[in-house]
Order: structure tokens, then sequence, then C-alpha cells
């Protein structure tokens, strides 16, 4: 059985803060918000640094549609349906009230101009349209809906349609629509297109003609606040205000969430409170990227005699802002490989400690494929051992 080693120790290094978790201590007791519910978690790490009432589960509204978009990401992603396939509206989807891009009923839009109204203007009839096209029926969608939550470990949640209009028993938490915005956005950059825009227009398809009808970003962020990237809006009577807003500066992106705010801009306001909060106290501070040489591992019975290790993912950590804490990253090796190795097999492991505590680990990869030596090239070798 072969033996790690430990290969390597690197050098320490000051940073700001120890890695920690705050909820509603300290300073973050002076953000005195009027909303019901709040949140405000790390992109990267997924850290909560604050929070009120985070669990409670209540109506969000539109909000909903983070969850809609995500499943319709993963399955443009998982190759279900192309952005440029065609997308017919149902009886139900048109049928839909609330906010809406008055689809009719055997209107068709592409998948991504259903999508961008969805992220856009908040439309229920193109979410609902989306949601019987990736799954069948809006039920069908549901039930995705509600899996996925379950996966990202959203326990407040019960989903009960696929636009969040009001309906007995559907619910979440802020904590869980932190979560869910956040698989958003880490998973799928590429929805920042239409989260960032604040106009844009679609063009109706109907046996009237074609007519062209604007959308208008319900989010104000992207307006009002420096380096805002999304994300949903929600108000319903019973849901009252909620917001899920993302903003990223200097490569550090954070997710404030609020629910049940008494009015409009009360709803950004805070969540602009919440971001300025994230900002002004936290940072993020990240490991070696991923490809980064770590160090050779002799190959035995390989066409080549060594592999080169190498990062597979980069390590984020969230550092508070004024104090120190002493960093330490550990490499371990495994002394040597047998051939054949497959590109990506696992050589070896990186784990970052702050203050001996263990905050992130990553594998060390082989970075390239090496086949097995032929018998002509080990008698070469063996000939020049000799020699």
């Amino acid at each position: 059985m072969k033996k790690k080693i430990l290969a390597a120790v690197t050098a320490f290094f000051c940073f700001l803060a120890p890695f920690s978790v705050c909820a509603e201590e300290g300073d973050n007791s002076s953000l005195q918000l009027q909303s019901k519910s709040a949140v405000l978690m790390d992109q990267a790490t997924g850290t909560v640094v604050y929070e009120k009432n985070s669990h409670e589960a209540m109506p969000l509204a539109s909000v909903t549609k983070v969850m809609t978009l995500l499943l319709i990401y993963e399955a443009q992603a998982d190759g279900k349906f192309a952005w440029t396939d065609t997308v017919q509206v149902s009886d139900h989807a048109a049928a839909m009230g609330g906010s809406q891009v008055f689809l009719e009923p055997g209107e068709t839009q592409t998948a991504a101009d259903m999508t961008k109204c969805i992220a856009i203007a908040s439309a229920n009839d193109a979410a609902v349209a989306m949601a019987e096209f990736v799954a069948g029926s809006e039920e069908a969608f549901v039930e995705k809906m509600n899996q996925r939550a379950k996966e990202l470990g959203m326990k407040d949640t019960v989903f009960v349609n696929a636009c969040g209009l009001d309906a007995d028993g559907h619910v979440s938490s802020a904590y869980d629509i932190a979560l869910m915005s956040r698989e958003l956005m880490r998973k799928f950059p590429e929805i920042k297109e239409y989260t960032t825009t604040w106009m844009d227009t679609i063009t109706h398809k109907t046996r009237k003609g074609e007519t062209e009808f604007g959308l208008t970003n319900t989010n104000k962020l992207i307006k009002w606040y420096e380096g805002a990237t999304g994300l949903k809006t929600g108000s319903t009577g019973k849901a009252l205000y909620c917001l899920s807003g993302t903003a990223e500066r200097n490569g550090f992106a954070l997710v404030g969430v609020v629910m049940a705010a008494p009015d409009f801009k009360v709803r950004f306001q805070e969540v602009m409170k919440l971001l300025d909060f994230g900002f002004a106290n936290y940072t993020i501070e990240k490991g070696y990227p991923v490809g980064q040489d770590m160090g050779m591992i002799p190959v035995e019975k390989g066409m080549k005699e060594g592999i080169n290790a190498v990062v597979k993912d980069e390590i984020s950590v969230l550092m508070s802002k004024g104090s120190k804490g002493q960093w330490e990253t550990k490499t371990e090796l495994m002394p040597n490989v047998k051939a054949p190795i497959a590109q990506g097999s696992k050589v070896g492991e990186m784990v970052y400690t702050l203050d001996g505590k263990e905050v992130g680990k990553t594998d060390l990869i082989a970075a390239e494929a090496v086949e097995k030596a032929s018998i002509h090239m080990m008698l070469q070798r063996m000939m020049k051992q000799w020699c």
C-alpha cells in the first residue's frame, strides 16, 4: 500500500482576521432592519455574516423564480433543450396574473427570450410556459423544484407553483433563498447578461401580427448600487416586499436577502445596507489557482518518468477585517504512482488552515495522462542505468 508523505509546507501569511460566522452580534445589531427576515451570505463560501429570523418560513412571491431559473439553466446545460428552441404558450401559462409580458395562448417564443422575460421582467406567464416546456407540466416542474431544494439543503422551503403567486403552503426562508441564489450565480454566471440588463424587448408574434413589447428590470439595484449583479424581486399581498440582491466588488461576491419588507423602497434600501455591511467588514482571500503546479511525482513503468501534480479547485476563505490570523498551506503528495495514469487522477491533497483550524481542502491531480511504457522503452532505460 502506497503511503502519502508530507512533501512541502508553504510559507505563512498574515491575513486580516480568522474565518468566522457572525449572526446578529456586535455591530450587526446596528443595521436595525425593518424587514421581517434577512440574511447576508458570502457567495464563495456560503458563510452567513448577518441574519435576522433567517429560517422563518414565509411567502416569497416572485423570488420563487430564482429556483425556476436555476432549473431552466441546469436543463439547458444537460442538453435537454437549446436556447434557440421554440416554446409554445399554453392556455394555463397565458392565464397567469400578476407580473407578466402578456403572452397569448398558442404564441411562440424562443427559450432564450422566455428566460429573458423571467429574469428581467419577472414574467409569471413566461415562467409557467418554461416550466411546462422543461418538465411537461407545471406540476412536474414543481416536483423538480422541491427535489432540488432538498439537494441544496433548503429545509424551510415548499414550492407549490413555478412563478410565486400566493398559494397556501408556498413558502421559503431568507436563508434558503440565499442558498438557491448562490447556486444560480456561481453555477451559471452567464445569467448576469439578463439580470444586469435594465431594458430590453421581445416581439409578440400572434395571429394579429407582430408587436414589440418592452421589458424593464424590476430590480432597481442594478441602477442604484455599485457592483450589483442581480437578482430577483418579489411582492404580493401575503409576501409584502422581498428581494434577493447580489453584488460583486474586487472578486468578492455577496447575496443579501430581505423578506416581508414594509414597502417597495425599503427592500432595496435594506439589501443595500446588508451589502454595504458585508463589503465594509469582510474580504475574501483565495488560495492557489486551478492548475497551479505543486510538484513532480515519480511514475513507475510510464512513458514519462514523472508527472506534475496541479491544484484541482481554488479555495476561498472569508476573512473579517480588523484582526490578524495565521494562514498555512500543507501539500501532501503520493510518493509515486504506477502507469497508466489518467489525466485528472487524484495524486495528493492540499489543506489550508487558519490559526491551526482547517478552513479548506482541495485535491491535487495529475496534469496529464501517462501511458504505460513499452517493453522497448523499459529496455532502453535499463541500458542507461547499466551504462
